[in-house]
């Protein structure tokens, strides 16, 4: 008999069969000799360390699968890589939309007579976003926009309105055509409702389909609506309200260029969403049981203890930190209602349809027009509208690859969706939605004006104050600083993003109008008119207003080398960099000495940001052909 009262080696490393069953043989050779020595593969007690290997090596498998599976860099199953990236903030798609912009037709009868004639606006259609468009190709393939064709505004950078007589009556124009361009993306707008009993923390409802590209509402039995969120903790959201004088009488002023207001709005009712591995989606809402908005219920020692018997009394317990939980800083459960959930599905690679196809009405909503109108009229106009394609649409797909979803949510728990460079403030200003404003141009530095006054050369600036300098474009394309209402916007939506530490100054860039004027000799054989042409043909796309940012430089070499690369020319005699400040002229009255600026060939801008800007290149940029 073996010896109990001996402490046996047990060895932990093995992994597969083969050194799990050398293990048990050893093993039993040293701890079970007297009772067992036959290790013959034939013998019945050598099929049960087989079999104990076995199982050995099956839970050794699991075991090390189940930890690979755990880390997103080694995870296969696309089940737990779906659920690993969206516990990185990462939402992968079942589906990928394609996209492309839509023009939008209707006409508008006259008003006036002579040369007071033009177009009714007032019959201008306010047209829903979510009008939905079918390819004539493939009638299951639907489109939908993605924000509201108001024909009611026009604004002259972000999205004119283009106006051209549609019919005429005794030789004066009768009707005017009107075009808007939209952006469209692929899917068709499906609806579903849930019915809420009693109240449920963190209560779930899932949508069966497997294509599902986006939810565009959920509205309650109330008409309460309910807003999407990326986590339950933000209480806050965005929402577009038209630039009108009853929403804002200061900044309805600007409304032809900003047609829309951006706020920042509270939300108590709102969900969260996520993609199952089969493509189908759950809704989760808060853990709130109550109608008090969170801001009144927000944790503090008045309330805590507030869901134990003893309430407030007894603070000096050590009570569980979870406490703080119980309020409704989550949001709100739906309780005794109904849900209403629209949402759009469609998208995949079949969504890629080709130019001139989109061109059949699927469904449409109209914002109600002034009353007192023409009913006829009316009719006629909401009949007119009329839609197509002039790009193909491009950029649809279907599900992404599990390689595709991890790599895909590790950049984006790298960003953060968050502003930290200035390079991240940069592109939050450009993608700002055009609707709420228009920015041609903007340059970030931090601020100086809050610098510690010191009398040593190692002045240091204020690291935590950021002065951002804009511009934005007229109706004419040129330079001019940005209005109010677009500086309220762009203030709104940077605050979602900013660093709650960072302070953003919000300033106006100065432009500094300049004109070139050049010498050059030409090629023999060569008309001088066209010599000269040709190379104001080329300084002007050079100087082209979207090539140039803020704070660049004007290199007088790259002009020569234009030149001199230019057809005809043989050689460059003079170029020189001119500024143009006659406000009456209707320049930018900033006086800029050119010669003082200009360094090695190089024109540098102001120390206060500012952009160089050929405001008039028919008139600004000069030449002349010289002759031996």
């Amino acid at each position: 008999m073996a010896d109990l009262s001996v402490k046996k080696e047990v060895r932990y490393l093995n992994k597969d069969f083969s050194e799990f069953r050398e293990n048990l043989i050893n093993f039993a050779k040293s701890y079970f000799k007297d009772a067992y020595n036959d290790f013959d593969p034939a013998d019945p007690a050598t099929m049960f360390i087989d079999m104990v290997s076995y199982v050995g090596d099956v839970l050794s498998y699991y075991l090390d699968t189940q930890v690979k599976e755990m880390l997103l860099l080694h995870a296969e199953e696309r089940k737990n890589v779906v659920q690993l990236s969206q516990a990185l903030g990462y939402k992968p798609k079942p589906t990928v939309p394609a996209k492309t912009v839509l023009d939008v037709y209707q006409v508008v009868p006259s008003i006036g007579s002579g040369d007071t004639i033009r177009p009714d606006f007032r019959y201008g259609l306010d047209i829903k976003k979510g009008m939905q468009i079918s390819s004539e190709e493939d009638s299951n393939v639907i489109f939908r926009t993605l924000e509201n064709v108001d024909f009611t505004v026009s604004q002259s950078n972000n999205n004119p309105t283009d106006i051209t007589v549609y019919a005429e009556e005794s030789g004066e124009p009768s009707y005017y055509l009107l075009k808007k361009t939209v952006n469209v993306e692929a899917g068709a707008q499906k609806e579903i409702t849930f019915d809420f009993g009693d109240p449920v923390k963190y209560n779930k409802v899932l949508l069966n389909e497997t294509n599902i590209i986006s939810i565009d509402s959920v509205v309650d039995s109330d008409g309460n609506d309910w807003w999407e969120v990326p986590y339950l903790a933000q209480d806050s959201i965005f929402k577009e309200l038209s630039n009108i004088e009853a929403n804002d009488n200061e900044l309805s002023q600007y409304n032809t260029l900003v047609p829309y207001l951006l706020k920042l709005i509270k939300v108590p009712k709102r969900f969260i969403t996520r993609y199952r591995s089969d493509g189908s989606m759950e809704l989760q809402f808060g853990a709130g049981v109550v109608n008090n908005y969170d801001e009144e219920i927000t944790p503090n020692p008045d309330n805590v203890g507030l869901q134990i018997p003893t309430g407030t009394s007894k603070l000096n317990y050590a009570w569980n930190i979870a406490n703080f939980m119980y309020s409704d800083t989550y949001g709100q459960s739906p309780s005794n209602t109904t849900l209403t959930v629209k949402y759009s599905v469609g998208g995949g690679i079949q969504s890629n349809v080709l130019v001139n196809t989109l061109t059949s009405l699927y469904e449409i909503e109209f914002e109600s027009l002034d009353k007192g109108l023409d009913t006829n009229v009316i009719t006629t106009v909401k009949n007119s509208v009329a839609v197509n394609n002039p790009e193909a649409a491009t950029g649809g797909r279907d599900s992404e690859t599990v390689d595709e979803i991890r790599h895909n949510a590790l950049a984006y728990f790298a960003a953060q969706d968050r502003a930290v460079t200035k390079d991240d403030y940069i592109t939050r200003v450009y993608s700002m939605p055009p609707k709420f404003g228009s920015i041609a141009k903007a340059y970030i530095v931090q601020d100086e004006q809050l610098t510690r006054v010191v009398r040593d050369s190692n002045q240091q600036v204020n690291p935590l104050s950021l002065n951002l300098y804009l511009l934005s474009f007229d109706s004419n394309k040129n330079l001019v600083n940005a209005n109010k209402a677009v500086k309220e916007n762009l203030s709104n939506y940077i605050d979602r993003y900013r660093m709650i530490t960072d302070s953003i100054n919000i300033k106006n860039a100065f432009v500094i109008n300049v004109g070139v004027e050049f010498e050059v000799t030409a090629l023999p054989n060569y008309a001088s008119k066209e010599v000269i042409l040709n190379c104001i043909n080329q300084l002007k796309e050079h100087f082209e207003i979207d090539k140039w940012q803020i704070n660049q430089p004007i290199v007088i070499a790259d002009i020569i080398k234009i030149l001199a690369n230019t057809t005809g020319v043989q050689s460059i005699i003079d170029v020189k960099i001119v500024n143009k400040f006659d406000e009456s002229a209707g320049y930018n009255p900033n006086v800029y000495d050119i010669t003082t600026a200009t360094k090695s060939n190089v024109v540098y801008p102001s120390l206060d940001p500012s952009i160089f800007e050929i405001k008039f290149p028919d008139d600004d940029i000069k030449g002349r052909i010289v002759t031996y």
